[in-house]
């Protein structure tokens, strides 16, 4: 498994005492918002354990051994905490060199398009304390690669304090041995931001094999405050903006893509229930969602999402768009401005909770031609 680097709540590290928990709940419905203060104290407060997307993956035949941060001794635990400690402070450095020492040898070789991603998300922690809010060593050195060489799927069950939470990681491709993953947070920089790491054990020095940095907010907002506004949106029969809070609020809240959470899994069914009927059958590009326009042109969308790259007051809906060509510029650009318009037209719900929209135009094996409008300059 390669290094990733994904443009992807807490609790302490109570040494042998507690493990990190999720929620038992997702928020309480706050239909007038002023819930927030209570609903993070509730974070805080309620225990649930993380648990993975598809137990049952294909090619599994029997979860590896998961050690948690309870059940370390403290010589492990100490170990694992300073070197994903030494690891955010080289990122919050930009210490592309220093990362790369500190980086397994297969993947140290070959470190191409890591020190633009490290320098980005060094210009967003400066200046802030790392805090490891989460350890687990994942043992798989009884892993077997496959007769082509090629390396297997592992899957990791975690049980926190012998209850019935549990922490499940899911990664594909992982080569034998005996890894780390740490999550680290850092809150007291220009932005909130998780520097998430897997590290493996080479000759008893941690290093790093993977790197997942994200933000904790969207358009000043963490993701318990998109989960409330989908709720009182869907509440309120606003079906499209309700699926697409949800959208941001799970990005937020998920720590990796080979993590998830039993209350991220409680996400996800609200979103699926507040759906739109017009996604009964979701949007891609096999189902687009067909929108015509005022003018009578059908515009055929394959996927719809979030994005604050333009960190304004408010999140942007981004719309993937099939077309048969690009065109020229300027026919491009005009094509994508009425795609914003019949999309605004079919669902105006949309134009109060977002800054703007993208248009993705879209041909296979052609770069796309992007557009974007704030809200106000799509007539």
């Amino acid at each position: 498994m390669g290094i990733l680097a994904i443009g992807q709540a807490a609790g302490s590290l109570r040494q042998g005492v507690l493990d990190w928990h999720w929620p038992s709940k997702s928020p309480a419905l706050a239909v007038d918002g002023q819930d927030q203060k209570a609903l993070a104290g509730e974070m805080m407060r309620l225990n649930i354990g993380l648990l993975a997307v598809g137990l049952l993956a294909v090619g599994i035949a029997r979860a590896e051994v998961c050690i948690t941060q309870s059940q370390m001794t403290a010589t492990e635990r100490d170990a694992l905490v300073a070197a994903a400690r030494g690891l955010a402070e080289k990122v919050q450095a930009n210490d592309v060199n220093g990362l790369r020492a500190a980086t397994v040898a297969e993947y140290a070789k070959d470190f191409a398009g890591i020190g633009e991603i490290v320098g980005t998300t060094a210009a967003h922690v400066k200046g802030g304390i790392p805090k490891v809010e989460q350890v687990y060593v994942l043992d798989g050195t009884q892993l077997k690669r496959g007769t082509d060489g090629t390396a297997p799927d592992a899957q990791f069950f975690c049980s926190l304090n012998k209850s019935v939470a549990e922490a499940d990681f899911l990664i594909p491709g992982l080569a034998p041995g005996r890894y780390g993953f740490a999550i680290v947070d850092v809150r007291d920089g220009s932005s909130p931001w998780r520097l998430s790491f897997l590290l493996r054990q080479d000759q008893g020095q941690w290093a790093m094999a993977g790197f997942y940095p994200k933000p904790l907010t969207a358009a000043g907002h963490d993701g318990l405050w998109y989960w409330t506004q989908a709720r009182t949106m869907a509440a309120q029969k606003e079906h499209w903006n309700a699926w697409l809070y949800y959208q941001q609020a799970e990005s937020l809240l998920k720590p990796t893509n080979f993590i998830q959470s039993t209350h991220l899994e409680k996400l996800k069914t609200e979103e699926a229930a507040a759906a739109p009927p017009a996604l009964s059958d979701g949007v891609s590009a096999e189902a687009p969602l067909v929108v015509k326009g005022p003018d009578g042109v059908e515009y055929h969308f394959t996927g719809l999402g979030v994005d604050d790259s333009l960190a304004k007051e408010k999140i942007d809906v981004i719309a993937h768009l099939k077309v048969e060509q690009l065109g020229d510029p300027a026919a491009a650009r005009k094509r994508n401005a009425d795609a914003m318009v019949a999309l605004l037209a079919a669902y105006p719900e949309m134009r109060k909770p977002f800054h703007g929209v993208w248009i993705f135009a879209e041909v296979p094996g052609q770069n796309p031609f992007v557009t974007e409008q704030a809200m106000s300059e799509i007539r």
